[in-house]
């Protein structure tokens, strides 16, 4: 699947994409987070509040209890404001 990092959590990570296959046992995007915050000192920065974070699947907005089976993007990012 492919990840995709924006904003201040793509400047944390340093990187804007990367493509992965979690394990099987990674079947949440509660989990994926989790699992991500370990690949590096960036992304355990980025990831650390989730409260200060968004996630799409397929370009649509989900909870962190979403499901990832079949995902082929999932995008990470920080609240949206308008102004």
């Amino acid at each position: 699947m492919e990840i995709l990092y924006f904003a201040w959590v793509r400047e944390r990570i340093g990187i804007a994409a990367e493509t992965l296959e979690p394990p099987v046992e990674v079947a949440t995007v509660s989990e994926l987070l989790d699992w991500l915050a370990i690949r590096s000192p960036g992304h355990a920065a980025a990831l650390a509040d989730r409260s200060a974070i968004r996630i799409a699947l397929d370009q649509d907005f989900v909870g962190f209890d979403a499901p990832i089976a079949g995902a082929g993007e999932i995008a990470i990012f920080p609240p949206v404001t308008g102004g």
